[in-house]
């Protein structure tokens, strides 16, 4: 085996067939970290000159003139082939550190155990543990409060047609999809132009929910790196409302590999009750979906296994509603490689003190 630097061309090829491929690991993700300010590298380990393991890798300048090193939804290897993960990281992290860099932030887009729709776990289901044990051989730790989502909730599609997958939705989930449809509620695809209105719902949204947005520019420049790429949508959906067309609700979506993720939305308050057009937008997406042949649905992030106490749980139930399963991954992990790491996080408890 041997450890290399390879070519964006090189990467998404491998990448387009990995069994662990993810949307954040692709030569668009790099080119909008590189508007920020991020440098992109493209590592790979080959053996006898074909790429067994490959990760998109991201370096910024963050503290004392060091860098942090990022791997975002990779690396793209089967986390439980032992002889494959230490060869890999050892090579990974020797590479890091030798570019000037103090920690290696990982976040494998890699199932960890089988749940079912309840967040249970699945009686003779799969277990990822061996992956969990290599990581931690290896001096990689747990992240708390990461950007990627520990859980996610998605829907497989197993070559069913949409009529099949609504049968399986709940009751009320199919009583509002058709209730927005009698309310005239329409569904259309949003042009680069038109990605102000929305932003204009998203932003109201996070401020209701007290979440953060995005800025306009970051929708602009995933339209034009993915979307031209028919690998993304951003969808509203809209009613006449007297007499005037009014917006509703809106989302966006990330159609890559052989999954549809549901990344971002915002819905009107005023209008969520009454027309339900979030509902309809899922369904859209859903019969999309199925008419392409993806195999999964992602409705995305969900925090932590569902608890009918936590706030979040309206977000949960409304994707339960839709069928499918809770996704556990493996989580987001990091590991030293200067002794700045340590002092880096001293500053970053006394400061959160």
């Amino acid at each position: 085996m041997k450890f290399e630097i390879i070519s964006p061309e090189e990467f998404r090829k491998f990448a387009n067939k990995s069994a662990y491929r993810s949307f954040m690991q692709t030569p668009e993700i790099a080119k909008y970290r590189e508007s920020l300010g991020w440098l992109p590298v493209y590592c790979a380990v080959k053996e006898h000159e074909k790429i067994v393991a490959a990760a998109l890798l991201l370096a910024k300048p963050s503290f004392m003139g060091k860098s942090i090193y990022l791997v975002p939804g990779g690396p793209l290897l089967d986390l439980e082939n032992t002889k494959l993960v230490k060869f890999f990281f050892k090579n990974l992290k020797s590479y890091a550190k030798s570019h000037n860099g103090y920690v290696l932030n990982i976040s494998p887009y890699y199932e960890l155990i089988e749940r079912d729709r309840h967040g249970e776990i699945v009686p003779d289901g799969f277990s990822h543990q061996k992956a969990l044990k290599n990581l931690e051989e290896l001096g990689f730790r747990p992240v708390a409060n990461a950007s990627q989502p520990k859980y996610l909730f998605a829907l497989d599609l197993n070559n069913r047609t949409a009529e099949k997958l609504m049968a399986d939705f709940k009751n009320n989930t199919r009583y509002y999809v058709h209730r927005a449809e009698r309310m005239g509620v329409k569904i259309r695809e949003l042009k680069k132009s038109e990605l102000s209105e929305l932003k204009k719902i998203t932003e109201a949204t996070s401020k209701r929910r007290n979440f953060d947005d995005h800025p306009l520019d970051y929708y602009e420049a995933m339209y034009d790196l993915f979307a031209t790429r028919d690998e993304a949508k951003f969808i509203i959906a809209e009613a006449e409302i007297k007499g005037q067309v009014v917006p509703l609700s809106t989302a966006m979506f990330i159609l890559y590999g052989d999954e549809i993720v549901y990344l971002f939305s915002g819905s009107e308050e005023k209008y969520m009750h009454d027309y339900n057009a979030q509902y309809l937008i899922q369904w859209y997406m859903i019969k999309y979906a199925a008419d392409h042949h993806f195999k999964r649905y992602n409705f995305y992030g969900i925090k932590g296994l569902p608890d009918p106490k936590s706030k979040d749980y309206g977000i949960y139930g409304f994707k339960k509603g839709f069928g499918g399963q809770v996704i556990e991954l493996i989580g987001t992990f990091e590991t030293p490689l200067s002794n700045l790491y340590y002092l880096h996080r001293l500053l970053s408890k006394l400061k959160n003190n």
